[in-house]
């Protein structure tokens, strides 16, 4: 007996490692690849020129990928990429909008546009004059210039540093409100502001002359502030020499 072991153990332990070996390895499943992101759309779109005159055209031009719906507000759906000539009567911003499965991108591009410039030849001295030189208002019982009407004066004055033959009649106005003398006082000092504000932007003293109406000559005859704001006035009279 304790041969038979002596000769068949070997045997023994090969059958055993065998069993061993021959037991199942359980499987290792691999993770899903990851999901493929759609690419994110791109788009660009220019115009050329970008300042026009009213009345002439402009070229846009746009350029996208990866989208699937391309619009162009003030024009509509477009194709993925190409140009268009537009004839805008104002300024314009032109927004694209491109649409795909990866998101949306925006482009813009602003075209502005400019009143064509008037042919100065063609007009009068006295039309030059009645285009370019404003009135200048005041405030109740006031004649000191406002903030807001010191852009009117510096332009009254480069018109006249323009166009040296030309003076000027300074008539300070008010609404109807007080005595005639004080209204005439009041219009006499509005006038010398003006005139004033004139000499000190550099316009020659000897041609502004200046004269109160008072309330004599109102713009507007209706009693409320609407009128009597349009009444508080320098109105400039441009005379040619």
């Amino acid at each position: 007996m304790r041969r038979s072991l002596v000769q068949f153990g070997p045997i023994l332990i090969v059958v055993l490692l065998s069993a061993g070996c021959a037991k199942k390895v359980a499987k290792v499943t691999p993770p899903p690849p990851p999901a493929v992101q759609p690419p994110a759309p791109t788009a660009t779109l220019a115009a050329s020129p970008a300042a026009i005159q009213r009345g002439q055209s402009t070229q846009l031009t746009w350029n996208t990928s990866h989208a699937t719906e391309i619009t162009i507000a003030g024009i509509g759906s477009v194709a993925g990429s190409g140009s268009r000539s537009v004839t805008p009567s104002e300024s314009t911003t032109y927004e694209l909008v491109a649409k795909g499965a990866g998101g949306t991108a925006n482009a813009g591009t602003r075209v502005t546009v400019t009143a064509p410039p008037i042919a100065q030849s063609a007009l009068s001295e006295q039309e030059l004059f009645a285009r370019n030189v404003k009135d200048v208002f005041f405030d109740y019982d006031k004649y000191t210039i406002r903030a807001d009407q010191e852009p009117i004066t510096e332009s009254d004055a480069k018109f006249l540093e323009q166009h040296p033959s030309v003076s000027i009649v300074a008539e300070g106005h008010c609404d109807d409100r007080g005595s005639d003398e004080y209204n005439l006082a009041l219009g006499a000092s509005r006038a010398n502001a003006v005139k004033d504000q004139l000499v000190k932007e550099g316009v020659s003293a000897d041609r502004i002359r200046t004269v109160s109406y008072g309330k004599e000559k109102p713009f507007c005859g209706v009693d409320d502030e609407s009128c009597w704001s349009q009444n508080r006035r320098d109105h400039i009279v441009g005379q040619t020499q």
